[in-house]
C-alpha cells in the first residue's frame, strides 16, 4: 500500500486551517488525524526515506513497532484535541496545535538525530503559541521563559549530536546508552540532558508547571500531550536500561505530589501529576526489561488519553465558569453533571483503578520493578500510586465539582468539547477492560503479561481504599491541606528570585570593594611618585630627584647586557 510522510498529513491541515474559514476548515482538522492514521497501518517497517547530507546518512522517515505506537498514540491525541477546540475562533491556536502534533509526529518517526534536532525545535517554536494565545501578561512572561528553557534543550541537543557524530562518524537514532568514554560520553550526557530538560526531570522541571496552566483551555490539550511524551520516547530508544533512570523516575513519581496537594489552582495540579506519571515511565526505561518497556509505551499512550480527559474537564470548569482556583469553585455538579461524571472517569482512570485504563500500563511497571529486584522501588511507586489518588484521583474532582457550594451556576459546555471528552472516556475504560484487544497487541516487545489475577486487583483496591479512607479522616479532623489563594514556591525560585537577587548582592559589594581598592591604589600610586620626585630645602630628597654618578650607570648597562646574552644564548646550548 503506498503511504505518504507521517507527518505530512497534520501539516497540510495546519496549512489549509490558514486559509480556510468555517465548516470546511472543521472538516478539514477533524480529517487529517484520521487519514493520518490510516495511514501509518499502510506503511511497512523500516526506512521510510534515507538520504546523504555532508558525508552521514539521515533517515529523515524510519518506522518500527515503537514509532508506530507513538505515531497512533498523537494522532489519536490530534483528533480529540482538534474535536474539543472546534469551537474556538482564534486561527492562530488552530494552526500552532495542528503544526505542533505534525512536529511530534515527525520526531517519532526520526531515524537520525539531525531530523531529530529539527522536530525538537519545530516542537518549541509551534507549542509556545499555545501560551501566548491567552493574551495575558502571565501567559506571555510564562512563554517566554518556556520558549527559552526549550531552545536550552535543542542547543544541549546540537551539541551533543555534533560531537556523537564525530566520535562514532554516523548520526543514525540507536541506542546511545551512557557506558561511553572520552569526549563520546560528554556527547552523550548532552543528549540525556536534553532528553531530561523536555521530559521534565527534578530541577528541570518548572517550564512544565509554569507555562501549562497558563495557556489556553484547548492549548493545554494538546501540551500536555506531545512535547513530554515525545522525550519519552526519545529516552526508549536512546537509553534504555539505564538504572539512573530508575532513580530519576521514582524521584519525579514522588516529588510532585507534595506540590500538588497544596496547590490552589487545579490545572497546575495536574501539571504536577503530569510529571508525576512521567516518572512512571522513566522508571519502565530505566529497568529495560521487555515488561517494563511495554509498560512504560502504554502508560504513556494511556496518560495522554486520561490526562487530556482531566484536563478537558478543568478547560471546560474555566470555560464556563472563567475560575480554575479551587477555593474559588465547588458544587458544580448541580449544573455541570456530564463534566462531572466525565471527570470521575479521568480520575479513576489515572488512580488506577481495574477496568480503567491506568491499572493495566501502571500494574506492568510495578511487575517490572519487583520481578527485577526493585523492592524499594516498588515501595516508592506504591506511595506515589496512593498520591496520584489523593490529588488527582480526589482532590480534582471534589474541590471543582463537590465540597463547598461555591454559588456559581452555569451549563455544560459546548457540545464539541463534551463530545472529545466523551471519546477520551471511552478510550479509558475499553483500555482498561479490553487491553489484549486494544493498542497492547501492538506493544513493541514481546510479553505475556496478564494484568488481571487476584494478587494485582486485591493490591490496588486496598491500596486505592486505604488512601480514600486517608482522605476522608484528614478532611473531617480538617488536617487535609485546605485550597488556598496563594503563591507555592518550587524549585523555580532559585533561578528566578534567589539566584538574580544574590547576583546583585555579590556585584554591588564586589563593585564597593573594588572602587575602595582602586581608590587606595591611586592615592598609594599619587604618593609614591610625590615622593620619588620630592625635594626638601634644595637637596635631592625622592629615589628619582638623585645625581647618580656615572660608573652606577655604566654597571646597570652591563648587567643588561648579560642578562640579554644568558637568555640569548642558553636555549642553544640546551
Amino acid at each position: 500500500m503506498n503511504s505518504v510522510i507521517p507527518f505530512l498529513p497534520l501539516l497540510l491541515a495546519a496549512l489549509a486551517a490558514i486559509l480556510l474559514r468555517g465548516w470546511l476548515r472543521n472538516l478539514i482538522m477533524i480529517a487529517a488525524p484520521i487519514l493520518g492514521a490510516i495511514n501509518l497501518m499502510g506503511m511497512d517497517h523500516g526506512v521510510f526515506w534515507s538520504l546523504e547530507f555532508m558525508g552521514y546518512a539521515l533517515e529523515p522517515v524510519k518506522v518500527d513497532k515503537l514509532s508506530l505506537m507513538f505515531g497512533y498514540l498523537f494522532h489519536l491525541a490530534s483528533l480529540i484535541a482538534v474535536i474539543y477546540a472546534l469551537h474556538v475562533k482564534d486561527t492562530v491556536q488552530h494552526v500552532a496545535g495542528l503544526a505542533y502534533a505534525a512536529s511530534a509526529v515527525g520526531a517519532v518517526f526520526a531515524g537520525d538525530l539531525l531530523t531529530l534536532f529539527i522536530f525538537w525545535e519545530l516542537l518549541a517554536l509551534t507549542s509556545v503559541f499555545l501560551i501566548w494565545a491567552r493574551r495575558t501578561d502571565r501567559a506571555y512572561s510564562s512563554g517566554v521563559r518556556y520558549l527559552i528553557i526549550q531552545v536550552l534543550s535543542g542547543v544541549l541537543l546540537l551539541a551533543g549530536l555534533l560531537i556523537f557524530a564525530r566520535v562514532n562518524n554516523s548520526l543514525l537514532f540507536t541506542q546511545i546508552g551512557l557506558q561511553n568514554e572520552g569526549v563520546a560520553q560528554l556527547g552523550a550526557w548532552l543528549i540525556f540532558f536534553a532528553f531530561g530538560i523536555k521530559c521534565a526531570f527534578p530541577f528541570m522541571h518548572n517550564w512544565l508547571t509554569d507555562s501549562y496552566p497558563e495557556a489556553t483551555p484547548s492549548g493545554t490539550i494538546f501540551l500536555a500531550s506531545f512535547t513530554t511524551k515525545v522525550a519519552v520516547y526519545a529516552f526508549a530508544r536512546g537509553f534504555p536500561g539505564e538504572e539512573i533512570l530508575v532513580w530519576i523516575g521514582v524521584t519525579m513519581a514522588c516529588f510532585p505530589i507534595f506540590f500538588a496537594v497544596i496547590e490552589n489552582d487545579l490545572r497546575r495540579v495536574l501539571a504536577y501529576s503530569l510529571i508525576n506519571q512521567i516518572g512512571f515511565m522513566i522508571v519502565g526505561i530505566g529497568i529495560g526489561t521487555a515488561l517494563a518497556l511495554n509498560g512504560a509505551v502504554a502508560h504513556a499512550f494511556n496518560d495522554v488519553i486520561f490526562k487530556g480527559l482531566l484536563m478537558m474537564t478543568m478547560g471546560s470548569v474555566l470555560h464556563m465558569t472563567g475560575k480554575i482556583n479551587g477555593s474559588e469553585l465547588g458544587g458544580l455538579y448541580k449544573s455541570m453533571p456530564k463534566t462531572t461524571v466525565l471527570c470521575i472517569v479521568g480520575a479513576a482512570s489515572i488512580s488506577a483503578f481495574p477496568l480503567f485504563s491506568g491499572f493495566v500500563s501502571k500494574s506492568m511497571i510495578m511487575a517490572a520493578a519487583v520481578s527485577e529486584g526493585y523492592d524499594i522501588v516498588w515501595l516508592l511507586l506504591l506511595f506515589a500510586a496512593a498520591g496520584v489518588f489523593h490529588h488527582a484521583g480526589i482532590k480534582i474532582p471534589y474541590f471543582a465539582f463537590f465540597a463547598h457550594d461555591s454559588g456559581i451556576r452555569t451549563t455544560e459546555p459546548p457540545k464539541n468539547m463534551l463530545i472529545a471528552m466523551t471519546l477520551a472516556a471511552i478510550a479509558c475504560v475499553v483500555l482498561g477492560t479490553f487491553p489484549a484487544q486494544t493498542v497492547y497487541a501492538l506493544l513493541p516487545w514481546e510479553h505475556n503479561y496478564q494484568p488481571y489475577d487476584v494478587t494485582h486487583v486485591l493490591t490496588q483496591l486496598q491500596l486505592l481504599f486505604f488512601s480514600a479512607l486517608a482522605f476522608v479522616w484528614l478532611n473531617l479532623r480538617n488536617m487535609y491541606p485546605p485550597e488556598l489563594p496563594s503563591t507555592n514556591l518550587d524549585a523555580d525560585w532559585l533561578y528566578r528570585k534567589l539566584a538574580p537577587a544574590v547576583v546583585k548582592r555579590v556585584a554591588s559589594t564586589t563593585y564597593g570593594a573594588y572602587a575602595s581598592f582602586e581608590k587606595s591604589v591611586a592615592i598609594s600610586i599619587k604618593q609614591m611618585v610625590q615622593n620619588s620626585y620630592d625635594a626638601e630645602a634644595g637637596k635631592p630628597k625622592g629615589y628619582f630627584a638623585r645625581l647618580w654618578p656615572t660608573e652606577t650607570m655604566v654597571v646597570w648597562v652591563a648587567v643588561l647586557l648579560a642578562v640579554y646574552l644568558m637568555f640569548y644564548y642558553i636555549p642553544d646550548l640546551l
